[in-house]
């Protein structure tokens, strides 16, 4: 059984109203992240010096050598950064992503935050790369993260966010009961996600309003375009909210980066432009959990990618026809979250149908009973076919409308060789007869393209009923 483990649809064309508390329109989540002092050294035990996010764009790690220039520029962020945004932001609900071992290195700045009432969630054990580690190793070091981070502040984090993650970070994170994860980049608000027999809550994050980008290329080469990223994502998302569709604004920062003189003013002023909006809601990432752990609880349901071929084929082979060798076929392809909704999971049963051959398809066709025929007269239809006729009322039909469906329906398969068929929920017992006329008048090639496409409509019509 092929499936494919990524969510490529996520809440879809339509996403939930969050319900943020005052009927916000929007939730600015600001993180300051704290990893000066966690950061790759080898008096850390590392094998080489840091090459990541400094002001040395490009730089290249050392190995087995103290790099002076990339750890005074860390440096600089326990220093004189974290200072610098604390005075700004001490007032506002901020989240802290820190680094295990660079909180133990800084004590005086988790004093602040705490002062602060900051939350201050876990950004892992070290500042490293861990896409190559052995999630054995990766497992101890988020374990002794949560141990150390527990004797610096005095009480174990709720959040996580390794940041430089490896495939194996938040299903290893799950396994240690954390309140919510943020190793993601899929959303624009939180989502669940069924890690065995848990239910995490994900609250994502941001790579793109993010600060990290005056330390990259391509990236903010000023502080005015900090700013300028930073006000049009909130009048964007903002506008949304006005429309209905709320979202969470992230923002990401870093003391080192940030914290110097030339980007701050860029921080304050998109702040002041914030607050000044009505139905702004400043929050910590564990107050967005809790709320939306209190208004959209996770209930799980019946997957379609996930179902055994038997129970597969038992639920969804009437959707065709009389014809479950589609979704026979079906349950091999490749599929995913994208195909447990109505509509995707009718793309992959249309699959199977498209790609058959023609003599397989006409016997799909023939399948499909008379509109208002002789069967449905000995109610001898399918379930979804009684339902489906009843709805354009075929089921009370008077003699006359009777004998005037059963000569349509006796010269189109003279002609066709195959009953009409229609997908009736999208019409009225007078727009059915009008659509005979009109396809009457069609050739066979014509008219077999056309009833197929009404056969895949059918199929939809069905999957959102049932689903």
């Amino acid at each position: 059984m092929t499936r494919y483990p990524r969510d490529m649809i996520g809440y879809g064309a339509q996403t939930p109203d969050p319900k943020w508390p005052n009927a916000a329109k929007i939730a600015i989540q600001i993180v300051v992240n704290y990893e000066e002092g966690g950061e790759n050294n080898i008096l850390h035990g590392d094998a080489a010096s840091e090459a990541f996010l400094s002001e040395i764009v490009g730089a290249a790690a050392w190995p087995g050598q103290r790099h002076w220039n990339m750890e005074t520029i860390y440096e600089y962020g326990a220093r004189a950064g974290f200072w610098r945004l604390h005075r700004l932001l001490k007032d506002l609900p901020v989240t802290v992503f820190g680094v295990a071992t660079a909180l133990a290195r800084g004590p005086e700045q988790v004093a602040a935050m705490q002062d602060s009432g900051w939350e201050i969630a876990s950004h892992g054990l070290k500042w490293i790369e861990y896409k190559d580690a052995h999630e054995d190793t990766e497992r101890a070091h988020i374990q002794r993260a949560i141990r150390l981070h527990t004797e610096v502040t005095g009480s174990r984090p709720r959040g996580f966010y390794q940041g430089r993650a490896s495939i194996n970070s938040v299903r290893l994170a799950a396994e240690e009961g954390f309140d919510y994860l943020a190793d993601s980049y899929a959303d624009e608000l939180p989502y669940w996600m069924e890690m065995g027999e848990r239910d995490q809550l994900i609250v994502p994050y941001t790579l793109d309003v993010n600060d990290m980008r005056f330390a990259t290329p391509q990236g903010f080469n000023a502080g005015a375009q900090f700013l300028d990223y930073l006000k049009a994502s909130f009048d964007a998302l903002y506008r949304e909210g006005q429309e209905g569709q709320a979202k969470m604004m992230s923002v990401g920062l870093h003391c080192r980066l940030v914290g110097r003189p030339g980007r701050i003013e860029a921080l304050r002023q998109f702040i002041d432009y914030a607050q000044g909006h009505e139905g702004v809601w400043f929050a910590t990432r564990a107050e967005i959990a809790d709320h939306w752990r209190t208004h959209f609880p996770h209930v799980r349901r019946e997957r379609p990618s996930q179902m055994a071929k038997a129970a597969f084929v038992e639920k969804f082979g009437g959707i065709y026809e009389h014809s479950p060798w589609i979704a026979e076929r079906a349950h091999g392809l490749e599929l995913g979250a994208a195909h447990d909704t109505p509509t995707g999971l009718a793309n992959a049963l249309a699959r199977m149908f498209r790609s058959s051959a023609t003599e397989d398809r006409l016997k799909v066709l023939r399948a499909h009973p008379d509109l208002a025929g002789k069967l449905a007269a000995a109610k001898r239809l399918t379930a979804d076919s009684t339902a489906e006729q009843a709805a354009a009322g075929l089921d009370a039909l008077t003699d006359a409308e009777r004998e005037t469906f059963q000569k349509a329906n006796a010269a189109y398969v003279a002609k066709f060789g195959f009953p009409f068929i229609i997908a009736v929920r999208d019409h009225t017992k007078d727009s059915i007869l009008r659509a005979f006329g009109d396809r009457l008048q069609n050739s066979v090639e014509v008219e077999f393209a056309t009833a197929c496409d009404q056969v895949e409509r059918i199929a939809e019509l069905r999957l959102r009923a049932m689903m």
